[in-house]
């Protein structure tokens, strides 16, 4: 198969806060006011938990399509813990980012257990929002021309 290009455009708005240009749709992405935001939007980090968290969905109905099992429901709860020491410019060896990511999938279905736990691993190997976030993609930023 061919590599697909994902593009968006985002405007800075304010300090905390920016409009995000994705195909047809605008995203506001702004902090809590107890971060110096106007809650007008969920935060970067919060979205980069969501975007897991949608990944997961469309993976997983996708295999379990592929696998012939039946999802009566699926929930998914994310959490991630980061320290905001690097962010905040107060240095240290901790990264900037989230140090650890876990994801809980509450699922009804009429297959086994072992076959919902090789849907589960699948989803797991084959996300690939999981994947960036696992295996640390390069991200290259640099002033435009």
């Amino acid at each position: 198969m061919k590599d697909i290009t994902y593009k968006i455009d985002a405007t800075s708005v304010s300090e905390s806060r920016a409009d995000v240009t994705i195909r047809d749709f605008t995203v506001i992405i702004d902090e809590p006011e107890k971060l110096g935001g106007t809650n007008a939007g969920p935060n970067p980090i919060e979205l980069e938990l969501a975007s897991l968290a949608g990944c997961i969905n469309v993976t997983g109905h996708f295999v379990a399509k592929e696998m012939g099992i039946s999802l009566k429901k699926l929930e998914i709860g994310i959490s991630g813990t980061l320290n905001p020491a690097k962010f905040m410019g107060k240095g240290g060896d901790e990264r900037a980012g989230y140090k650890s990511i876990s994801a809980s999938l509450d699922v009804e279905s009429d297959a086994s257990a072992e076959d919902l736990e090789r849907w589960r691993s699948q989803i797991e190997e084959r996300c690939p929002v999981s994947d960036n976030l696992s295996a640390g993609t390069s991200v290259e930023v640099q002033i435009a021309d």
